[in-house]
């Protein structure tokens, strides 16, 4: 699909023909926005501005040169965007070309809530977009508060993260699975806001912007770098939880191991009486001792002595362990 925004009356052609091109000019039009273009498409507007346009694996190169680039015919930019999916999102990358006749091409593959503001702000004030320079700045400028947006909920996600292990006794991998998710897109978040920066800083030393653009990008400068500070620090945070997280975990199964290990201790005697008597001797006194009750009734006193130096023996471990303070 392709949009084509007209500099005069601020017009906005959406699905448009590709024959449009044909009676347009240079003049008349400000921004092409190609969402899922097809070849056709893709053909018809690399035949107007007489720049071919990258391919996916050229967008999603990682080179710096490959983010920001200026040649004789255009400038070639490239940038991540972020679709939302519930607590997570995930990466989409975007091209923009600029003709050095001020027309922004965008191309991409998916809905991005930056396009949609910026197309607002268009319709509000298209005074103040008379090139496809300054569109361009202006998606970078949404682009930046919507990953202030986003560090922000991550700040917040950390935050409830550390409450709840506050609040909680025993720390589960569910725990550590989030931890690992958030620190994930800290980091993508964070190597995406490095990329703008990276962008800004080429467009700032690039002479074929608009001189009112300028001021702009050293505040989009400055916010950014405030972005990264902030994104620095919810990483930081993590890395604390998950040190905090991992330290309950080694504390309760210290606690599982000090149980089996005194429990093991306690009836370490027990075991040890049970197998000498358990030994097949021909000679044990202890089996022959009997108590007569009466005329029929005999007590085995060696059985009851045994069972009593059992407990006599765990209850004076017990008593040790306490007194020690191992309990």
């Amino acid at each position: 699909m392709i949009t084509i925004y007209l500099k005069q009356y601020n017009k906005i052609i959406r699905n448009a023909d590709t024959r449009l091109f044909d009676e347009l000019g240079y003049d008349d039009i400000l921004w092409i926005d190609m969402m899922q273009p097809t070849i056709k498409e893709q053909r018809a507007v690399e035949s107007f501005i007489e720049i071919s346009l990258q391919t996916r694996q050229q967008v999603e190169e990682i080179e710096s040169t490959s983010k920001y680039s200026e040649n004789e015919n255009a400038i070639i930019s490239n940038a991540n965007f972020f679709i939302p999916t519930g607590e997570s999102f995930v990466v989409e990358p975007v091209s923009f070309i600029i003709s050095n006749e001020g027309v922004l091409v965008s191309v991409r593959n998916a809905e991005f809530r930056t396009f949609r503001e910026t197309e607002k702000r268009l319709q509000m004030n298209y005074r103040s977009y008379s090139t496809g320079y300054h569109i361009f700045i202006s998606l970078l400028e949404v682009r930046i508060d919507y990953d202030a947006d986003l560090v922000e909920f991550i700040a917040k996600q950390v935050a409830s993260l550390s409450k709840d292990i506050n609040s909680e006794d025993t720390i589960d991998k569910e725990v550590l699975y989030r931890i690992s998710a958030l620190q994930e897109s800290t980091m993508l978040l964070r190597e995406n806001i490095f990329d703008r920066q990276r962008v800004l800083s080429s467009i700032l030393r690039s002479e074929r912007f608009p001189n009112d653009i300028y001021p702009r990008l050293q505040l989009m400068i400055k916010d950014v770098n405030s972005l990264i500070n902030h994104a620095d620090f919810s990483f930081q945070r993590l890395d604390y939880i998950q040190d905090a997280a991992l330290g309950l975990i080694n504390i309760e199964q210290n606690e599982i191991v000090k149980i089996f290990s005194v429990a093991a201790v306690i009836f370490l005697p027990a075991t040890l009486i049970a197998s000498i008597y358990g030994m097949n001797f021909k000679v044990m006194p202890e089996l022959d001792w009997q108590w007569h009750i009466g005329e029929h009734f005999v007590l085995p006193v060696g059985y009851l002595f045994a069972i009593g130096l059992m407990i006599l023996c765990s209850a004076l471990t017990i008593w040790y362990f306490k007194y020690k303070k191992w309990l």
